[in-house]
């Protein structure tokens, strides 16, 4: 496989990192007021979408660029490469707007993609909930049939900027049967609406991104149903295949820098000639590079047919594990200072990566569909 770039995404690569070094603002992730982190982050959203630069691989029509994946792929490098905040409607951009695109009505598709791009309306994933995290086909939240309009009674959890969201992708039970992955509709909600309720989940890094949600009697239209009435479960996978895929791509890049940063630390610190932390960052950076040559991998899969694949349930598990063992590295290496202030920048990254390996699929769950769906070996349970 030849891993250089043509001479027209090169041109693109330029073009991004001369806009990036011209206008990205320092992320400040884990400080701060967090209204205004909100409010800037919109900010910087509006301002990538006005450049050109949210919604790339998107139908022009529908306020995208119709650009290639590879050139998503080379955004997503030089935003990292950069230190550029991420945008805010990550959820909406990553699995919202391609689950809309992939099984939503050209009405729904009109209505709801333009402002999903330009952060104008933020979206939130109603998935799990307390006795349904890891098993998504046991959740209880019920969508009752009220002729023209739904009413949905339940509660959701872990659901990330929910207290900020416009839209939620919500998957509730529509009736019962033998098979739990059957008889679930997917729901768009208006968080506006009447008995919704949000409350925040404090994590240990003092940020509250994740919050509860509680629903009594919401209505809502069956125009809001994206996909058909009790068939649900398929477009959840596809929402999944999306978080994944994307999610993994971006961290494929990012491992490979956190273990470079892991390199410049050791030096700052005068570790780098201990032979045992110098094993350790060996380690990291041949994994981080394997994970980068996975993440290749995907981008063909995607370049083939469109839809993310396996790999991006591949890539998600080996970061999130490999993520925690760098920033355990990283403080480690610093000793109890690291402990202390803001432990030299690592403190922070090191308390959030705790839900790396929960967030987005547990390391436990990942394994399993990878052994069944992928390899094909017999059924856990």
């Amino acid at each position: 496989m030849d891993f250089e770039l043509s001479p027209t995404e090169t041109a693109f690569r330029d073009e991004v990192r001369a806009w990036l070094k011209a206008n990205a603002p320092r992320d400040t992730d884990g400080t701060g007021d967090m209204k205004e982190f909100i409010a800037s982050r919109r900010a910087w959203q509006k301002k990538l979408y006005d450049a050109g630069y949210v919604g790339l691989t998107w139908p022009e029509e529908y306020g995208g660029q119709g650009r290639s994946f590879m050139d998503q792929l080379i955004l997503n490098d030089e935003m990292i490469l950069a230190q550029a905040p991420d945008p805010i409607n990550v959820i909406g951009l990553g699995m919202g707007g391609p689950v809309v695109i992939a099984h939503g009505t050209e009405e729904q598709k009109k209505r709801y993609l333009a402002p999903l791009l330009s952060a104008e309306e933020i979206w939130c994933q109603g998935f799990s909930e307390p006795n349904a995290g890891s098993d998504l086909s046991g959740l209880q939240t019920r969508a009752e049939d009220r002729g023209d309009h739904y009413v949905v009674n339940g509660q959701k959890v872990w659901t990330t900027l929910a207290h900020v969201a416009r839209w939620c992708m919500l998957l509730a039970r529509e009736r019962k049967e033998a098979n739990p992955r059957d008889g679930l509709t997917y729901l768009l909600v208006d968080m506006q609406s009447p008995g919704i309720e949000v409350r925040p989940l404090v994590q240990i890094t003092g940020d509250a991104e994740f919050n509860e949600i509680f629903f009594k009697d919401v209505k809502v239209p069956k125009s809001q149903i994206l996909g058909e009435a009790a068939k649900g479960w398929t477009v959840a996978m596809t929402t999944l295949l999306h978080e994944r895929g994307t999610l993994g791509l971006a961290l494929a890049t990012r491992a490979q820098i956190t273990a470079a940063e892991l390199a410049e630390r050791a030096r700052k610190l005068g570790r780098g000639s201990d032979p045992l932390v110098r094993q350790k960052i060996a380690q990291h950076t041949i994994e981080a590079r394997a994970l980068q040559l996975n993440g290749y991998r995907a981008v063909t899969a995607v370049k083939r047919n469109g839809i993310p694949g396996p790999e991006g349930s591949i890539l998600k598990l080996m970061w999130s594990e490999l993520n925690q063992r760098m920033t355990e590295t990283a403080v480690d290496m610093g000793g109890p200072a690291s402990q202390v202030g803001d432990g030299d920048g690592w403190k922070y990254q090191f308390l959030r990566s705790r839900a790396n390996t929960i967030e987005a699929g547990t390391s436990e769950v990942l394994r399993n569909i990878l052994a069944e769906r992928v390899l094909g070996l017999p059924r856990s349970r």
